[in-house]
């Protein structure tokens, strides 16, 4: 298996801010919901950008919390739920 790049998703960023959105939580409230003690609210804002992007345990609490599966996460073509 190669090291090529795969390619991220466009719109995960602005999908995870939604569901923190919806949840009305701030950055730091949100690290403590994922309750995963080495994510701090740099990597919130980070995952939001698109700068950063979470790793799976941390996009599958996201998943839950918002009551979807990883695909709609990270799939473009999917979107989130009203």
């Amino acid at each position: 298996m190669g090291r090529a790049k795969r390619p991220r998703p466009k719109h995960l960023g602005n999908k995870l801010k939604r569901i923190r959105e919806r949840l009305e939580l701030s950055q730091a409230a949100m690290c403590d919901r994922l309750n995963f003690p080495t994510i701090h609210p740099a990597h919130i804002s980070g995952y939001e950008r698109g700068v950063r992007e979470p790793p799976y345990p941390v996009l599958l609490q996201y998943a839950k919390l918002a009551r979807v599966s990883t695909d709609v996460l990270i799939d473009d073509g999917l979107r989130l739920p009203n």
